[in-house]
């Protein structure tokens, strides 16, 4: 019986602003989600890439889980505190999204805080996204293959969820 994943997403305030948030624990020291995180070659394992000098501030992302035709984006990096935090502002069409990472670790195991500060764009469709794409992250960080994880179960599945967070 395949596993029907349940949207783990809340809406959460902090020096950002008003976020989307949304949290997976992860067995293991902060180094290693860290890598997973901001590693190039180990992105791309489960979202996409990112080329440049991250030291200038800027980089290009290249979304490849999308497909090799994405389209590449410009991402900024305001604050980057390896291995607990990264802040960035990239743009999907016309949006920029504000997105924060944060790690936390006790007890040998490490939390990630995701979250997207809310803006214009429903999150109907931003919360399943995230929920797949970091789904996909665990199964990379577990030595699963991460094309086992089916959009279909997101979306639009998980889309009343995250539009109730809005009212």
């Amino acid at each position: 019986m395949a596993h029907t994943p349940e949207p783990t997403g809340t809406i959460g305030h902090s020096s950002h602003g008003t976020e989307l948030q949304l949290r997976r624990r992860f067995p293991g020291p902060p180094e290693t989600i860290w890598a997973a995180l901001t590693d190039s070659a180990q992105l791309q394992r489960w979202i996409g890439r990112w080329e440049g000098d991250p030291a200038s501030g800027r980089v290009t992302f290249l979304m490849t889980a999308e497909g090799q035709d994405a389209p590449a984006e410009e991402c900024r990096i305001l604050d980057c505190t390896p291995p607990r935090s990264l802040t960035l502002e990239t743009s999907s069409g016309q949006n920029i999204w504000h997105l924060r990472l944060a790690l936390d670790h006790a007890e040998g195991t490490t939390t990630l805080l995701f979250a997207q500060r809310t803006g214009d764009e429903p999150l109907g469709s931003i919360g399943p996204g995230w929920e797949y794409y970091l789904d996909r992250l665990a199964a990379v960080l577990a030595d699963r293959d991460p094309d086992q994880v089916a959009w279909k179960d997101y979306y639009p599945t998980m889309s009343r969820h995250y539009e109730q967070l809005e009212d």
